[in-house]
């Protein structure tokens, strides 16, 4: 498989966004370890690196947490570079939604300076990022294991972008109108509308999806580590009879009863259900093993390697997973942090930057 080599970040410019009023730090092609204690701001700057790639963070419950305390707005610009030498600055504008008085959107989104739309961010810097806390992969909730395949299907697909966003927004609208069907302000023939799009764009979802869960389980076959780990699909399928099974206890609940927003992943070791049965030790190696997926379908799909983002993950692993994170290290862009010296001298020859 040949995909373009050396596409990624080349320089990161961060103006009130969490913890720093002003930081610049410029990174190599190969593995760049950001080192520093706890709580010094390293977690914030991957954050800010994956707010470049999918205009979305990935712990932010609200997006003025991102803005530095006391200040209005945040920036996080970057310079990416692609193998053939060809240049792109991103920038994405974070705030509270009140600028200098005036409302505004809480994000902005700029490719070489031109205001574009978020979507448009995606697939330009495709990456992963693997933290302690993702063990939640196998050990969460099911919206968890549901996001997880969002978020990668977005970066790879924008068919499968446009028909998640259009399925969430139709969602949204017929839940309100079954509540108002409840309350006897609409009748049933509001519906029909907002039915034939979510059976339409939540099938194209299922499909994908389907696909995708394939694609990483012949993957695991293929893996003396991962072949005993299986993703399997339990799909709540939408159709017209579906909904029409459902329509008396939909009105009563107030939202719908089927579709991929119902969608599960069982996470199995030799088909023993991991998020009930599995060590912590198990459900951390399966994690590994939906990361490694996660990585090799991003690549297969946009045919350039992404940059994947190690988040003090070390701790977590024992040695044998240690060297299976090192080997996919190889022939990509890597951004690591932490803070412990025997963990950043296994990278050799990275690039270090030292936070103080």
């Amino acid at each position: 498989m040949l995909y373009t080599l050396g596409v990624g970040i080349k320089r990161l410019k961060l103006t009130d966004f969490r913890n720093y009023e002003e930081k610049e730090i410029e990174f190599g092609n190969g593995v760049n370890v950001v080192f520093g204690e706890n709580a010094i701001g390293k977690t914030n700057l991957l954050e800010a690196v994956y707010m470049i790639s999918l205009g979305d963070s990935f712990r932010a419950r609200r997006t003025e947490e991102m803005v530095r305390f006391g200040c209005e707005l945040g920036k996080v610009k970057a310079d990416l570079m692609s193998g053939e030498e060809d240049k792109q600055e991103i920038e994405v504008i974070v705030n509270g939604g009140l600028v200098m008085g005036k409302v505004v959107n809480k994000r902005k989104y700029l490719i070489n300076g031109v205001s574009r739309r978020k979507s448009d961010l995606l697939g330009l810097l495709p990456v992963v990022i693997f933290r302690p806390e993702d063990v939640e992969l196998v050990s969460g909730s099911a919206d968890i294991r549901r996001k997880f395949m969002d978020k990668l299907l977005i970066q790879a697909d924008k068919v499968y972008e446009n028909s998640i966003t259009t399925y969430e927004q139709a969602l949204r609208r017929r839940n309100k109108i079954l509540d108002a069907i409840r309350d006897g302000s609409a009748n049933r023939h509001a519906l029909t509308f907002w039915d034939g799009l979510l059976i339409k764009h939540g099938n194209i979802v299922s499909a994908k999806r389907q696909d995708l869960l394939k694609y990483i389980n012949e993957l695991f076959g293929k893996s003396e580590l991962f072949k005993k780990v299986k993703l399997s699909y339990e799909m709540s399928p939408i159709s017209e009879t579906r909904l029409a099974q459902y329509k008396d206890a939909e009105v009563a609940v107030g939202y719908t009863l089927v579709g991929p927003h119902k969608d599960e992943v069982l996470v199995t070791e030799n088909e023993r259900n991991l998020s009930t049965f599995g060590s912590r030790g198990e459900q951390r190696m399966a994690v590994l093993a939906m990361k490694m997926g996660e990585i090799y379908f991003l690549e297969e799909m946009g045919k350039k390697k992404a940059l994947l983002l190690l988040d003090d993950i070390f701790s977590e692993l024992d040695m044998v997973h240690k060297r299976e994170v090192l080997r996919v290290t190889e022939g990509r862009q890597v951004i690591v942090t932490t803070a412990d010296e025997d963990d950043a001298a296994m990278f050799k020859k990275a690039r270090r930057i030292d936070l103080v």
